[in-house]
């Protein structure tokens, strides 16, 4: 069966018996763990009880099919219900779980896949269709689930904020809730003991470490500068910045000298437009000369390419890393020609 978010809510604070399983599936990993946590705790206070919990490799079990089926059915040594975790789930496991669930055990089952799945894909449909099984897509989060999840988290740790520091902070964050965690953490970490977060707190750890970053390699890469922006991007998945939001900060950047470029095309001039569409005056230079560089046409075509690119990391079976970092110099290899 489908679960909408009220119906996973309801199952948080009084769990259904009757459902023997879970399938999360999405583009949205952050949210996938989360939501995963979230069903083992409904079993078990220790996530990290061995007796109690176990995590599996689908890639790692498929060809030995048994090995889920005895830990499905094996009994806690201290007879307590169990969870089995099944990671990288495919459509392979569809032909296995109707044996499985027909099963004495009450074990629960949490399936976790990526986004390769839609809904046609035998996994979802088998979940959709199953009375003891509940399938949940994890999409990318919108503005306001970005706000109700960071707010969440934070009543969780017990950190307080101001109003002001809240705002700033949410627009600071991405629609990756994987990213948005690593970033509330830091800032957590960052206040400390004063379990209160202020919009000078803000600002220091939040907006230099995510805004900052992808500004650099967007300025970097649009103005041909090759060394400077495969460090940067080196910088940014190190720090365990998702492909996907880097790509998105690259399609904003082209958007913006879009946006330039129509102002210029009613008669301003570059460097009188770049202070319109640059909010740190130290890019203004930047800005004028990339607008000066970039035609509109070849701002739409990089747009398409960018499209392509978030596409591409999403469905194909090349790292999205690999992908992005091709993008990357495609659009350094085209400003450095225009320059």
């Amino acid at each position: 069966m489908i679960y909408k978010q009220a119906q996973l809510d309801g199952y948080f604070k009084k769990p259904t018996p009757s459902i023997k399983a879970f399938f999360l599936y999405g583009p949205n990993e952050g949210l996938i763990s989360e939501l995963s946590k979230k069903l083992t705790l409904t079993v078990t206070q220790n996530i990290n009880d061995s007796f109690s919990v176990v995590r599996l490799l689908w890639d790692e079990i498929k060809s030995d099919i048994g090995t889920l089926f005895s830990e499905y059915n094996a009994i806690s040594l201290l007879g307590d219900r169990r969870v089995i975790i099944l990671q990288n789930a495919d459509n392979d496991l569809t032909k296995y779980l109707k044996e499985l669930l027909t099963s004495n055990s009450d074990t629960l089952l949490i399936i976790c896949g990526g986004d390769n799945f839609t809904k046609k894909s035998s996994l979802v449909t088998f979940a959709s269709d199953s009375e003891q099984m509940v399938v949940y897509p994890c999409y990318d989060d919108r503005e306001e689930s970005i706000s109700t999840s960071a707010r969440s988290f934070l009543v969780e740790k017990e950190v307080t904020y101001t109003p002001e520091a809240f705002k700033l902070l949410c627009s600071r964050l991405s629609s990756d809730r994987k990213f948005n965690q690593n970033e509330l953490e830091k800032l957590i970490t960052y206040v400390g003991t004063k379990k209160h977060i202020e919009i000078d707190d803000v600002k220091a750890v939040v907006f230099d470490q995510t805004s900052l970053g992808t500004e650099d390699l967007c300025f970097y890469t649009f103005s041909g500068a090759k060394n400077d922006a495969v460090k940067s991007l080196k910088h940014l998945l190190n720090e365990g910045f998702e492909p996907v939001t880097i790509i998105r900060a690259l399609m904003y950047h082209a958007q913006k000298l879009l946006e330039g470029k129509a102002l210029m095309e009613k008669g301003e001039k570059a460097y009188e437009v770049s202070k319109k569409i640059t909010r740190i005056f130290y890019r203004q230079d930047a800005t004028s000369s990339q607008l000066s560089m970039w035609s509109k046409d070849r701002l739409f075509d990089v747009i398409e390419l960018l499209y392509k690119a978030e596409l591409n990391c999403k469905t194909t079976n090349i790292p999205a890393e690999e992908y992005l970092s091709y993008t990357v110099l495609t659009l350094l290899s085209a400003a450095s020609k225009l320059r």
